[in-house]
């Protein structure tokens, strides 16, 4: 079948349009198939072919399935056991069913694909040597195993195609399972469609949705225009025209700090005012001469040196005697100018 269009691509292609509803109504059925070859016996004939072979290739299949899944019944024994004692005492395993390995060869012979085919030759050698041999005489065994297979496979699928039928009467649905199927694939693939189609129309309805909202964004945006944009424009030149007059402020700061500068300092006291920092760097680096001898001399005596703490400590009892003995001296002087004032 055609896959569906959605409504504005049919809309906007008138040309393809008429083409899509000329292949749908005139050259193709439903399903795909032309219009045209139904008067032609040659294609009445094809079609037969063709739904004989597909008749031919379901009935092979179903037939090989049945036997690769049939379900041998269990071998009965005497014994508890899985394991049988032989006259000898040994413990030897049950033989299994007569049917396992001609079940197990028989898919392979039925099979017709060109890539699993077996030659004819072949076939007849298989079929001459055991266990396919057997096959004549266990065929009644084999038929009522795939026929039995077969029921319980067309019973599961009645119970699937009628699912609220009593289990007890699903045996009635066997004959009508070919309706039924055709019926659901039917249903099937109008389904498909109608979702294809839903599909489409939600996304013709999106795209429609999409649209309406970019139409609303821009209605939107002219109507901000519209309402605030020269407002907006008049805060901009207002700002621009602050930002002008601030740089022409700057400027003329700058200048008259230059003005000012040469009105405050003639070029003769620049002059002293460099001479005067000359000067007052050339003490700072004597400054700083002095305080390096006296700190050489300092160390001497054993001041800021932590190795020489005990000549530091002498030094400083020294210089505190010193003080001392001068105390007394003024002492002993103003005693002796005393005794001359007296005298």
């Amino acid at each position: 079948m055609l896959p569906p269009v959605d409504e504005q691509t049919i809309r906007d292609n008138p040309e393809f349009a008429k083409l899509y509803r000329m292949l749908l109504e005139k050259a193709l059925n439903p399903d795909g198939s032309t219009k045209h070859d139904n008067s032609i016996p040659e294609g009445d004939a094809v079609q037969q072919g063709l739904h004989q072979a597909r008749i031919d290739c379901a009935e092979t299949h179903l037939l090989e399935w049945a036997i690769s899944t049939v379900s041998l019944p269990e071998p009965t024994s005497k014994l508890p056991s899985e394991e049988a004692i032989s006259a000898t005492g040994l413990r030897v395993k049950p033989a299994e069913h007569p049917l396992a390995d001609i079940l197990a060869l028989l898919p392979s012979l039925i099979n017709q694909d060109n890539d699993q085919c077996i030659d004819p030759d072949d076939a007849a050698t298989a079929l001459s040597c055991p266990p396919l041999s057997e096959l004549e005489s266990h065929i009644s065994e084999v038929c009522a195993l795939v026929s039995e297979t077969l029921h319980t496979a067309a019973i599961d699928v009645a119970r699937v195609a009628h699912p609220s039928t009593n289990p007890s009467y699903l045996h009635r649905h066997i004959p009508s399972l070919p309706n039924d199927f055709a019926a659901l694939a039917a249903e099937l693939s109008e389904a498909t469609s109608a979702l294809t189609k839903n599909r489409l129309e939600a996304l013709v309805s999106l795209t429609k949705l999409l649209q309406s909202y970019t139409q609303m964004l821009a209605l939107l945006v002219r109507t901000l225009e519209s309402k605030h944009g020269s407002a907006s424009r008049r805060l901009e030149l207002q700002a621009l025209n602050v930002s002008q007059d601030v740089q022409l402020t700057e400027a003329g700061a700058k200048v008259a700090l230059i003005t000012t500068s040469k009105d405050m300092y003639s070029p003769e006291t620049i002059s002293a005012l460099a001479n005067y920092s000359s000067h007052l760097k050339d003490a700072q680096m004597r400054a700083a001469e002095r305080v390096r001898g006296l700190q050489e001399e300092l160390a001497d005596y054993g001041v800021g040196d932590k190795s020489e703490r005990d000549k530091e400590k002498t030094m400083r009892e020294m210089a505190r005697i010193h003080r001392e003995m001068e105390s007394q001296m003024e002492d002993v002087k103003k005693d002796l100018a005393r005794l001359q004032q007296r005298l």
